[in-house]
């Protein structure tokens, strides 16, 4: 990475405000491309990647892994990830259940990582890249764009300039709500409690989606610990009223409750980590750029993790904006012209629509208390089950390999 901490002004291409897993895996993809970035982050890598497994973990799908072996992090990344085999979908562990398993030339439907090996491996290819400097522990005091470029003063006084601003700050991005972006948004009013798991059995590369009318709750397979322990990451979805208690809950106490919603499919379970838990709501803005200004991930859509494709959503928005920033720059065009600005846009208009509302569709769905909708949603699971078209149409949904593909998203 470049650029001195002692220097009044940086400059580049393009400034990111966010550097987590979208805005650095953007910077790293338009660094390939021979772009210039300034990366700012309020969050300290140390903290972001301390030893220990905190319980977050992220699904990462066949369209993001090949994103990330085109941009030369998958030989980094592999032997950290655990391949998911099948995904497997319940009303409450009740009869009728849909099981998603490729055939045996289609490869996994994804990998599981822990977020601190994303991160890790994320700051490794980033600090090798001469066109990417990083500034961590760092905070925006101003920003400012104009006809002929955008400036952004931090709080100690340092001034970044360059021509295009991109807001990947997450669900929170003052950069967008600064901007007057107006997103369509409300509340689930529930919580997800997160927390690691290590269990008797093995989880046979198996995702468990269990739903439940207070929310759903999610299995995700990890690769074994260093001691050769089974592991699992949990997302538990929990009404707002009731997450202090959860939290607040014995040890021992909470893993009967996880073992009471999971039955015996891992045997005996214990905690690997601490428990944390997020707010769950919805957020999503049809409009995602302004003069100078494009939104990437969590800034411009924000979804319920029903279906864990809010990182692949923005890793697809990643792809895009790599795509048509070096293809304009190529041409000779401005990176933060209007023209390439709105062609990011429309490309990912659809896609991030269907996909916020296909997810806020399902919570709601499943959500529906009583035995008629449960029996309605295993019937139509059921039928689902018995049909290889509709199974692959879902697939390739998880996957993200459908529609119209940026080149880093193709194998």
């Amino acid at each position: 990475m470049t650029g001195s901490l002692g220097t009044a002004r940086l400059s580049a291409d393009v400034i990111i405000l966010g550097g987590g897993l979208v805005g650095m895996t953007l910077a790293i993809g338009l660094a390939r491309e021979g772009v210039s970035s300034v990366v700012v982050d309020q969050s300290d890598p140390a903290t972001q990647t301390a030893t220990g497994f905190d319980g977050r973990a992220s699904a990462i799908s066949t369209a993001s892994w090949n994103l990330y072996t085109n941009l030369g992090m998958a030989a980094d990344l592999e032997p950290r990830g655990c391949p998911i085999a099948a995904i497997a979908v319940t009303d409450a562990m009740k009869p009728g259940r849909i099981d998603f398993r490729p055939g045996g030339d289609e490869g996994s439907l994804g990998r599981m990582f822990a977020n601190r090996d994303l991160r890790l491996v994320m700051y490794q290819v980033a600090a090798r890249e001469q066109l990417i400097t990083f500034l961590p522990n760092a905070h925006v005091a101003t920003r400012h764009r104009d006809a002929h470029g955008v400036a952004v003063t931090l709080a100690d006084s340092r001034v970044l300039e360059g021509r295009l601003l991109v807001a990947a700050e997450g669900r929170r991005s003052p950069t967008r709500d600064e901007a007057g972006f107006t997103p369509a948004r409300w509340s689930y009013h529930h919580r997800a409690i997160i927390a690691g798991l290590v269990h008797e059995r093995s989880h046979d590369n198996v995702a468990w989606e269990i739903f439940y009318p207070a929310g759903p709750f999610a299995l995700l397979p990890l690769l074994d610990d260093e001691a050769g322990r089974h592991r699992s990451a949990l997302v538990w979805t929990v009404a707002e009223d009731d997450a202090a208690g959860v939290l607040a809950l014995p040890e021992a106490a909470f893993l009967g409750e996880v073992a009471r919603r999971m039955g015996d499919l891992f045997g005996t379970i214990e905690l690997a980590s601490a428990r944390t838990s997020y707010p769950l709501d919805f957020h999503h803005t049809a409009k995602v750029v302004e003069q100078r200004l494009v939104l990437v991930g969590d800034a411009a859509h924000g979804m319920h993790p029903i279906a864990g494709q809010g990182l692949n959503l923005g890793l697809r928005d990643v792809a895009a904006l790599v795509e048509v920033l070096a293809e304009g720059m190529r041409m000779g065009l401005d990176p933060g012209d209007a023209q390439l600005l709105h062609r990011y846009e429309r490309w990912r208009a659809l896609d991030s629509f269907m996909v916020a509302g296909a997810t806020d569709v399902l919570t709601r769905l499943f959500g529906i208390p009583g035995r008629l909708p449960s029996a309605v949603r295993r019937l139509g699971m059921a039928g689902v089950q018995r049909s290889p078209a509709l199974k692959r149409f879902f697939m390739d949904e998880a996957r993200g390999m459908s529609g119209k593909l940026p080149a880093l998203l193709q194998a």
